[in-house]
């Protein structure tokens, strides 16, 4: 190191940053990634998250049955009826790193997590926080924006029911063109009654509540004339576990530890899996390929664990390998606890012991008959990835073991040389890879698995997802289907649904399937250029640009060149999720997707299956 650049090196170099600085300058530690909304694991619905855990944990330790939940567009309020922050500490507990009522484990052994960070990240990463504490007849109140105190107000007297309000604004620098999506509210909230029998919660007017825990949440998640038999629920002390098999392709969880939802799983779900199939094989006495066995299972586990270890700070995924610190490990636990509940139950139960011996044969049929074809594709793909001229591949993948950008990972599906040609040229190649399809795919309608490995670009597809044994490996968070938005465009986004639907539903059902939306018009003078997603953005551009702007409407994505595509795929990016209401069965809806184009479709369509906020009507 040279003389001058030691001189520059002085105390006045190391900073020390407060709390709130720390939490706004790294955001991602604490609440994961940003987004706007359009993913059920963006920001906004973390920092919703943090604010409720709070108000569950004390529901946990026997304090309030009803927690009051209002959430406009950009707003959010959480009132419970627990015993309220103690008065003292109303001001330190949403602004103070470490300060919190968790440290005992012996009163909180198996809340959520310790309340160190949680609503003081609410509260830094918001434009406006309000917290107000009730407490034996005395109120207590403090406003903050962005982390800085606005208000403390002293104590006084009140005639509210004891407990916590907090009200927050997420701030919109932060979480750019944020908005929520009612849908991932209602998950949200319906998996917080699911996990708490007894719990009431009124969102925005409506009552959430349930008797019959992770029961419910199956039947709220499968088509009942889709079972193979009736749901099999069994619960214990600290697991519960929730479990049938259906007639879709694929595995489909969800699981949960402490109340929280790990959608990436980990060792309790792990366990699971293998405890299924280890049972399974033991009563019916024959040794199951265990892909046979999982074929079409849908299952819920649930497990409650001390002091629990996750491999993120937003707690997707769980690292414990025991249940407790002098405890048994996961693995145990959960096997001991499925070997005695789901053997007790067949033996009990001949009906449902039958039925899923069926499903279990069926399932070995289907794959002995694709196991020929199956590994031709392979062969092919495998050549086929040496010079995949379909995939432009990125460097960071979903599937890595680490990696702060993982999660920003995702491949656009589109079609044509010049709409691949502007993405490819103006893509992050660090997160963003392109698949180029070759024309309309093959309508794969009432078709079985084997049509992905005949055809040549559905197995290139898979192969480049990683999709072929599951989502475990799935090599980008999001898929985008990007195609224009005209009859062509919407017929490919139709055939690629129904792909994803009849043959891979997982990914539609846990929110990684979205289509990319691009400006309709651009409005510019010789000072600005503003994009516009709809009429009205292009009416409210014009009267600001004022004296007749130019303005040039883009009919088909290969028309945007590669440097304007690129405001349209960073930063600003906005996506439609695809997402299946509780009514919607995947069969009924394939059959409306490629029936004839009646009125009828179309207006299910659109109901039932997210696509545009504007459809461009004049087009489909």
């Amino acid at each position: 190191m040279s003389n001058s650049t030691t001189s520059n090196y002085t105390e006045d170099s190391i900073k020390s940053l407060d709390w709130k600085e720390h939490i706004r300058l790294r955001p991602g530690m604490y609440i994961g990634k940003l987004g706007d909304g359009s993913a059920q694991d963006d920001g906004i619905y973390v920092l919703v998250k943090e604010v409720i855990d709070n108000c569950i944990d004390e529901h946990m330790m026997g304090y309030g049955k009803t927690i009051d939940v209002k959430i406009t567009d950009h707003r959010v309020e959480v009132r419970d009826y627990g015993r309220g922050i103690p008065l003292g500490k109303v001001v330190d507990c949403v602004s103070k790193i470490n300060t919190g009522g968790k440290y005992d484990s012996g009163a909180f052994q198996k809340s959520v997590g310790l309340n160190g960070v949680g609503t003081k990240a609410v509260n830094a990463l918001s434009n406006y926080f309000k917290v107000q504490s009730f407490r034996e007849g005395e109120t207590k109140l403090a406003e903050f924006s962005r982390g800085e105190v606005l208000k403390d107000a002293k104590v006084e007297k009140s005639g509210g029911r004891n407990g916590t309000l907090i009200v927050f604004e997420p701030d919109d620098s932060v979480f750019k063109h944020f908005h929520f999506i009612p849908n991932y509210l209602n998950d949200l909230i319906w998996n917080y009654v699911f996990l708490n029998a007894g719990l009431t919660i009124n969102f925005n007017g409506q009552r959430f509540h349930s008797e019959n825990g992770l029961r419910d949440l199956l039947e709220r998640k499968t088509d009942e004339e889709s079972l193979r038999y009736p749901i099999i629920h069994m619960k214990g002390d600290d697991i519960e576990i929730a479990l049938t098999h259906s007639n879709q392709y694929g595995e489909e969880y969800y699981s949960f530890v402490n109340g929280q939802y790990t959608t990436q799983g980990g060792t309790h779900l792990a366990a699971l899996r293998e405890a299924l199939v280890r049972t399974v094989r033991d009563f019916y006495k024959k040794d199951f390929d265990a892909s046979d066995v999982r074929a079409s299972i849908v299952g819920a586990i649930a497990v409650r664990v001390q002091e629990p270890v996750f491999e993120s700070q937003t707690k997707t995924k769980l690292g414990s390998l025991n249940v407790a610190p002098e405890g048994p490990t996961m693995r145990t636990f959960v096997n001991d606890f499925v070997k005695k509940e789901l053997d007790d139950y067949l033996h009990k139960h001949s009906g449902v012991a039958d039925a899923l011996l069926k499903r279990i044969l069926q399932s070995e049929r289907e794959r002995k008959e694709i196991a020929g074809i199956k590994k031709l594709a392979n062969e092919r793909a495998k050549k086929a990835n040496l010079h995949n001229k379909k995939l432009r591949d990125c460097r960071i993948h979903f599937n890595d073991k680490k990696g702060e950008k993982k999660e920003d990972t995702m491949i656009f599906i589109t079609e044509g040389d010049s709409a691949s040609g502007s993405i490819t040229k103006s893509r992050d190649v660090q997160t963003q890879a392109v698949f180029s399809l070759r024309g309309k795919p093959l309508n794969c309608f009432n078709l079985t698995k084997k049509v992905v490995y005949e055809n040549e670009e559905f197995n290139l597809l898979q192969h480049a997802l990683n999709i072929e044994d599951g989502l475990d490996g799935l090599r980008y968070r999001k898929i985008i289907i990007a195609t224009d938005a005209d009859v062509d465009g919407m017929h490919i986004r139709l055939l690629l649904l129904t792909f994803f639907l009849q043959f891979f539903p997982d990914l539609v059902k846990h929110g990684h399937i979205f289509i990319l939306e691009t400006p309709l018009f651009r409005v510019r003078n010789k000072k600005e250029t503003i994009y516009c997603y709809s009429e009205a953005e292009k009416t409210e551009a014009m009267e600001k640009l004022g004296a007749k702007p130019e303005i040039t409407r883009f009919k088909g994505l290969g028309e945007i060149s590669p440097d304007e595509f690129g405001n349209f795929i960073g930063e600003d990016i906005r996506l439609e999720p695809i997402i299946l209401s509780k009514e919607t069965s995947i069969k009924q809806l394939l059959e409306f997707y490629m029936g004839k184009n009646t009125p009828k479709r179309q207006e299910f369509i659109v109901e039932n299956l997210k696509i545009e906020k504007d459809l461009v009507e004049e087009d489909v």
